[in-house]
């Protein structure tokens, strides 16, 4: 499991405020509406955000998770590549605002934000939210009500964002958004559950993206197919967040704590130097072994094992943790 990750003080603060207007009975009934929809699949002809506590409650349960995951998909792109700092970002169905805050976190250099939401509730609460930033990039976010399908508006930005967007989007249209994502973009990265359906959707993505010319950067080490089968395993991840009171009271959870699964693919127009292997598993750790399971350049799918005499090696795959690069980048 990676690092235990929190949300920011600002944006930790602006959330209990803001979700703190509403009955916590109220929050939690439309959390578990959301619940449901997330597992038995989104009426698209029924707007997922439609109104202000319908969005207060997909914040609560959403936003930590989402920037959590987001962060670390991100986190990835900028130890890949320490000279990219973007200056203009576009989030495509950037909901309450989610992967501003957390490409904000990365990359202080960010200047020109804007974010493309279909919903007018989740715009008044994402800049709502976006106000008590202590960043001036996420405060002066550009927030544009837009439908994400085959006509988004082509962004043009340093930094294109798109996170748990593409299943809430018919298969037909998903290809052209990505796509149209992708069209004049200098970095792509697109973040999606850590299920079965989630990577089958980024692998499709990748696909594409590859097609198009770009150059994936993370997570995996080289632009050929994946070499993971399908309906045999998926390519995920996972981060583990902390939950505050109120968000385990709008859940009704009792845990301090939950993990996000996710899978993601970050692509970019220029090639930037890629890890030699990534851990595809948590690390077999035994006592003088620790066993490696990783998606590798040359040999596909491979497990490596790393040994007390290998000294400063072994003392490095200690270390490590899934989805982290293997070896470390220096």
């Amino acid at each position: 499991m990676n690092a235990v990750s929190t949300l920011p003080d600002d944006l930790d603060g602006a959330l209990e405020e803001s979700l703190g207007r509403f009955p916590t009975a109220e929050l939690t009934r439309s959390v578990q509406t959301l619940i449901r929809q997330y597992r038995e699949g989104f009426d698209r002809s029924v707007p997922a955000l439609s109104s202000e506590v319908a969005v207060a409650a997909y914040a609560g349960y959403r936003m930590p998770a989402t920037y959590s995951a987001v962060s670390a998909a991100l986190r990835q792109v900028a130890q890949l590549a320490p000279g990219f700092a973007p200056e203009t970002q576009v989030d495509v169905g950037g909901g309450t605002g989610s992967a501003l805050w957390a490409a904000s976190a990365v990359w202080p250099t960010l200047r020109t934000v804007t974010v493309l939401e279909q919903s007018p509730s989740a715009i008044a609460f994402g800049r709502r939210l976006a106000g008590r930033s202590a960043a001036a990039a996420v405060r002066d976010a550009r927030w544009q009500q837009a439908v994400v399908d085959r006509s988004v508006p082509a962004p043009a930005a340093d930094l294109v964002t798109m996170s748990y967007v593409l299943g809430e989007l018919s298969p037909a249209v998903q290809e052209d958004v990505v796509g149209s994502a992708a069209r004049d973009a200098g970095m792509l990265v697109i973040v999606e559950p850590g299920t079965p359906g989630g990577y089958a959707r980024i692998a499709a993505a990748r696909r594409l993206l590859a097609g198009l010319g770009l150059h994936v950067v993370a997570p995996c080490p080289h632009d050929g197919e994946c070499p993971i089968v399908p309906d045999r395993d998926w390519c995920h991840f996972a981060v583990r967040l902390n939950r505050t009171a109120l968000h385990r009271r709008v859940k009704d959870g009792t845990l301090s704590f939950e993990d996000e699964k996710f899978s993601y693919v970050a692509a970019s127009s220029r090639p930037w130097p890629r890890a030699e292997s990534r851990i595809l598993r948590h690390p077999l750790k035994r006592k003088g072994l620790v066993t490696l399971r990783l998606c590798t350049a040359e040999d596909g799918l491979a497990d490596r094992a790393v040994s007390k005499r290998q000294g400063e090696t072994y003392r490095e795959a200690r270390d490590v943790v899934w989805g982290d690069a293997w070896p470390p980048p220096a």
